[in-house]
């Protein structure tokens, strides 16, 4: 595979960029709410759960990068 392709260029584009954030928002934002709605209704929210909270959404972000890259890759 030439090396115009490697993961980390194919990742930093700005359209699997994009997307990845449009994914995240939406999914991260689902999970947050099931995992810590009840604490953020109740104002009990703590550092350590808004921490969590907000890493929530690094798991969508993560799996949207990788799943477009590998797509990208794989039509290369």
């Amino acid at each position: 595979m030439p090396n115009t392709y490697s993961f980390w260029r194919v990742a930093t584009e700005a359209s699997v960029i994009k997307r990845a954030i449009r994914i995240a928002l939406i999914v991260g934002t689902v999970i947050a709410i099931i995992n810590h709605g009840d604490r953020m209704v109740q104002g009990t929210m703590d550092a350590a759960a808004w921490l969590k909270c907000l890493l929530t959404f690094l798991v969508p972000y993560a799996v949207s990068t990788y799943s477009s890259v590998m797509a990208v890759r794989d039509r290369m």
